[in-house]
């Protein structure tokens, strides 16, 4: 068969398997020769070869007998490497036929997102909110057998998906070099799909997303709704999968609550191992900010910190880490430029925006739940007219905590309470004042109460 031949093939089979299947499969094949009946092709990658013989095989097969060439069988090769030629009488299929060698990328060329030096184990700091998505981590970095792929991380922002995603990736390089490790965000995996679109580079994107040995996928939640683009990650997902290469993958919910991700994928997502990293309590902020104290004191070198900072900022920054250690280096940074001690009042002044974006938005009838709840009574007798003692108490607390909880006024209160006069929850909340002096009860109940609110 001559290239001339193959040519008008070629145009046979455009028309056969569609424009857009013949641009990215069929125009870089590169006849090579025909020999024994054994027709070789040239191909960018192995990857490829497999791609065409398992989906166009028999179609080219059919379509060369069609135009009269005496072939039997379709080898696909990638030139890089050739073997040597073989001897006339060896009996294979052709002396001078390259062997096809699954194509590897440099490690240069690897398309992932630079690692965090900070981001590491050992700088992790571990609390019960996490203890779990810690050890899971740890065990997929140590490497050894897949025991659950995928393994995926889901919690709100500031809680440590991103840290323990680069710690892994940084023990997996310590441990095992020459694995090929790829981190990334969703959004960079999406613009490298588009961009491979874009300058028809579709094969060398999908080879080098096979060829990796790990794949880790940040903040997925943002491919949803991309259509082309979860197609794609299905497909690098599945291949991967199969060929028992671990994915680590995080998100800001769970795989069944990402809206508009596709059915299909959630059901893949879910096959590993999924974790949750839960809201951060007081412990574990607390935690953070005595590792990031014994780090800032090499920085600022004799600058001292009052007894009780660290527990204030622990208890009203609540919501995220990030902020959290953000307000402890302009706490540093600001007490070194004027010289003075990190006190509590130092603090506030310094960091009353932040205290006051921070404060939780608790709302009356939050407490109402969690009042009935702590006292195990109905919501409907804790606001209705009842005032049996046993509802009666719980029904001032709940009122109490609300003025000293919300912005909401008496008079808005007492109508979040049954359309009571804002002279009753006065009444009510002057009461639980003077008990909580001398009832040591009520002082635990309502301390229970707000820590729960807060939380």
């Amino acid at each position: 068969m001559t290239n001339e031949e193959w040519g008008q093939v070629r145009s046979t089979l455009q028309k056969a398997v569609g424009q857009n299947n013949y641009t990215n499969w069929i125009e870089p094949l590169e006849f090579a020769e025909l020999d024994g009946g054994v027709a070789t092709f040239l191909v960018p990658t192995n990857f490829m070869g497999n791609w065409v013989e398992r989906n166009f095989g028999d179609k080219i097969l059919s379509q060369l007998v069609g135009a009269g060439v005496a072939v039997s069988r379709l080898v696909f090769a990638v030139p890089q490497k050739v073997a040597p030629r073989k001897p006339a009488n060896d009996g294979g299929p052709s002396a001078n036929a390259p062997v096809a060698q699954a194509a590897s990328a440099p490690k240069d060329d690897l398309p992932g997102a630079p690692l965090d030096a900070r981001f590491t184990f050992d700088s992790f700091v571990v609390g019960k909110p996490n203890e779990l998505a810690h050890a899971a981590a740890r065990r997929v970095a140590e490497g050894g057998p897949v025991t659950f792929n995928p393994l995926f991380l889901y919690g709100g922002v500031g809680l440590g998906k991103t840290h323990l995603m680069h710690a892994i990736a940084h023990e997996m390089k310590l441990r095992q070099p020459e694995l090929r490790v790829v981190y990334l965000s969703a959004e960079q995996f999406m613009y490298r799909f588009v961009k491979a679109l874009r300058e028809k580079q579709m094969m060398d994107f999908k080879q080098l997303f096979r060829s990796v040995d790990v794949l880790m996928v940040d903040d997925v939640q943002f491919i949803a709704g991309k259509d082309s683009t979860q197609e794609e990650f299905f497909h690098t997902f599945n291949a991967l999968v199969d060929q028992n290469k671990q994915i680590i993958i995080s998100a800001d919910r769970a795989p069944g609550e990402i809206k508009d991700l596709e059915e299909r994928i959630k059901s893949r997502l879910q096959c590993g191992l999924v974790v949750d990293l839960h809201p951060t309590d007081y412990e574990l902020r607390l935690g953070v900010l005595q590792t990031k104290v014994a780090t800032y004191r090499k920085q600022y070198a004799g600058l001292k910190i009052s007894d009780g900072v660290l527990e204030f900022l622990a208890r009203r920054i609540s919501t995220n880490v990030r902020v959290l250690e953000g307000a402890l280096m302009r706490l540093f940074a600001f007490a070194s430029l004027v010289g003075r001690e990190i006190t509590l009042e130092l603090a506030q002044d310094c960091l009353g925006d932040i205290l006051r974006a921070s404060d939780r938005k608790v709302t009356v009838e939050e407490i109402q739940r969690k009042v009935s709840e702590h006292y195990n009574i109905r919501l409907s007798d804790l606001i209705g007219p009842k005032r049996v003692r046993t509802i009666a108490r719980p029904r001032q607390v709940a009122m109490y905590l609300a003025k000293h909880m919300t912005s909401r006024s008496l008079p808005e209160i007492g109508r979040r309470f049954g359309g009571r006069d804002h002279t009753t929850v006065m009444h009510g909340v002057k009461r639980i004042d003077e008990l909580k002096g001398v009832d040591d009860q009520i002082a635990e109940d309502l301390e229970l109460l707000r820590r729960s609110l807060e939380a």
